[in-house]
């Protein structure tokens, strides 16, 4: 393949993860972050969360990127919705114990330590 053009895919992909963690955030990192930020005991259980992330994508071996936090987020939506579960179409309930919404949120903590350059 041509140099050019896998450069020009590279840089369409990392584009793709940004926004997909993007959107990721505005649904779920917002309100999420800011409810950890004010009980210690679902941060405790995020940061959990984002060390579950972290082994599942190797990532004391290779470091994490958009890429591979991104295709994570939707390997666990996918999979969440093959076995039933159903997003909220209403603002979250972070009291309510949803694996589902706090890996996904562990998943945009992780997000926010990437390198801000594309």
């Amino acid at each position: 393949m041509n140099g050019l053009f896998s450069n020009a895919a590279a840089r369409a992909a990392l584009r793709s993860a940004h926004a997909s963690l993007a959107d990721l955030t505005a649904t779920v990192g917002v309100s999420g972050l800011a409810a950890a930020q004010s009980n210690p005991g679902l941060m405790s259980v995020i940061d959990q969360h984002a060390a579950g992330v972290r082994d599942s994508l190797n990532a004391d071996t290779r470091p994490l990127t958009a890429i591979l936090l991104a295709a994570y987020a939707e390997g666990v939506r996918d999979a969440a919705f093959q076995h039933g579960w159903v997003a909220p179409d209403a603002e979250i309930d972070w009291s309510e114990n949803d694996w589902v919404l706090r890996r996904l949120l562990a998943v945009c903590m992780l997000a926010r330590t990437l390198p801000t350059s594309h």
